[in-house]
């Protein structure tokens, strides 16, 4: 799927414009404390990451937010025009790169604060950027914003951006300086080339074929090949209808006929070759995973239009999948298509099979999302973890929607903690991590009873294949409270005041 531009058009309500062409002085440091600086509501540990900083003031009403501490040496602040047009620059990369949006909130309220611009007010929803600051009564307020259009998973740049915000949250670079490295950070291309990437959109629903089925025979493979073909092909129409400016609905509609296609035309044929593989294959290459999860994790951190936006989005793009295969299997079922021979596999058909499978999954789908390289390792150890710890507890009699959450509170939790080992975002060590955990087989079989004329079945089975979808959410978002109250966080950059008392909320 291919990627807008995320610059949009930036507007102001008064005062200067966002991008005035002005040269902002040079800012030195941020100078030390005189004393310890106290922990708490409104004005955090000065010590720990800026995420665990600024979350704290996010959920603080802005007239209770103290402003950033300053030393007796500590130069004045920036002019405010062109911090809150580098803030806004900043959320607007980290949104079109698919972080939350309070996690972007964090970041633009970071930059603000770090060139002591204050009170500063971020606001993101799904699509808009905005950022607010109010000098004083006699002055007119200063606001910038953006639109962002059709935000896309690019990990690369997601952790470019953490890494200059961390710096830039240490006083450690001046506006222009910041602005000039956020403008090349957005011009860099992706890591990997584009025959990679096409590759790894057929090996994704192939090694899922494997995830699902469990075989490794002549036939398991040649259901691999099948599946491999599917994709390839749903890809290459994907991006003849994308062209022709079609909405993604349309994209996803057409980009899953070829796996209902070929799973229809393996079913008849005496080697008993299982189509309805092929088809949970090119599901999991084509379920909004990451929209899903981030649309869940924004309505629990409080930001209800943005996750219902989000959520829309992702039942639209899913019902263009379930519109484009129930048709194939309409047709396919009412003459004689055998597509469900047993019922949804059980989860150790084959486990270390299934787990070799399920990393390599997870490394397809780091790939697509652009994830870079020296973070592979992590994600793959991550995947294996939650895999793991799912088939177990799967096998052991749990229902899967709890095992589903419980084992992605645990991929949320050690994302958690390997992203403040390394300094950087949470998001690339998770996202791909949980693409083993997606309700593929459930939603395919909910999907053949509607088709085979058993709505309450077709409901049931999609329905759950909602709740686990939730469930994932919802594990990764407490992973991330429980590693922000017990988890120590690095300090990448030595702080420059002296740390206060470890807040915990």
């Amino acid at each position: 799927m291919s990627e807008q531009d995320p610059l949009g058009t930036r507007a102001g309500s008064e005062g200067p414009p966002a991008r005035s062409g002005r040269v902002p002085p040079q800012l030195p440091p941020p100078a030390s404390d005189a004393g310890p600086v106290p922990a708490g509501p409104g004005h955090p540990d000065p010590a720990g990451p800026w995420p665990d900083r600024m979350l704290p003031l996010l959920r603080t009403p802005t007239a209770d937010r103290r402003p950033a501490p300053e030393g007796p040496g500590a130069g004045g602040a920036a002019e405010p025009g062109p911090v809150l047009d580098l803030a806004l620059l900043v959320g607007e990369l980290l949104l079109a790169s698919g972080e939350a949006a309070e996690d972007v909130e964090a970041a633009m309220l970071a930059v603000a604060r770090a060139y002591r611009v204050h009170p500063c007010d971020p606001q993101v929803t799904f699509t808009r950027v905005a950022v607010s600051y109010q000098p004083g009564p006699p002055e007119p307020p200063l606001t910038a914003e953006c639109w962002v259009r059709r935000p896309a998973g690019d990990y690369a740049r997601l952790a470019a951006v953490f890494r200059l915000v961390t710096v830039i949250a240490a006083g450690g670079v001046a506006v222009h300086d910041a602005h000039a490295r956020l403008m090349a950070v957005h011009r860099g291309g992706r890591r990997y080339p584009g025959w990679l990437f096409l590759l790894c959109c057929g090996l994704l629903a192939g090694v899922a074929t494997l995830l699902v089925g469990g075989r490794t025979d002549a036939r398991a493979w040649l259901v691999f090949a099948s599946a491999v073909v599917a994709a390839l092909a749903g890809d290459r129409l994907s991006a003849l209808v994308a062209r022709h400016d079609l909405p993604p609905f349309y994209r996803f509609a057409v980009a899953a006929t070829p796996a209902a296609v070929i799973g229809i035309l393996l079913s008849f044929n005496g080697l008993h070759l299982r189509g309805s593989v092929v088809i949970t294959g090119g599901l999991f290459a084509l379920l909004p995973g990451w929209p899903m999860v981030a649309a869940a994790q924004d309505g629990l951190a409080g930001f209800y239009l943005t996750a219902a936006a989000r959520l829309l989005e992702a039942l639209y793009l899913m019902a263009g999948v379930v519109i484009g295969v129930m048709t194939v299997l309409y047709v396919g079922v009412n003459n004689g298509a055998d597509l469900a021979a047993q019922d949804v596999p059980p989860v150790a058909v084959n486990p270390p099979l299934q787990l070799v499978a399920a990393v390599l999954l997870t490394l397809t789908f780091a790939v697509l999302l652009n994830t870079e390289p020296a973070t592979l390792p992590a994600v793959l150890l991550n995947s294996a973890a939650g895999w793991t710890t799912y088939g177990v507890l799967a096998n052991a009699g749990v229902e899967p929607i709890l095992a589903t959450g419980l084992a992605a509170g645990l991929v949320g939790l050690s994302g958690q903690f390997m992203a403040r080992y390394r300094g950087g975002p949470v998001l690339p060590h998770v996202t791909a991590a949980l693409g083993p955990l997606l309700p593929g087989s459930v939603l395919y079989f909910g999907m053949l009873a509607f088709v085979r004329g058993r709505p309450e079945v077709g409901l049931s089975g999609i329905g759950r294949a909602a709740a686990m979808a939730m469930a994932l959410a919802v594990g990764v978002s407490l992973g991330r409270e429980l590693a922000r109250l017990f988890l120590p966080g690095p300090r990448a950059v030595p702080p420059t005041r002296r740390p206060g008392g470890r807040h915990r909320r």
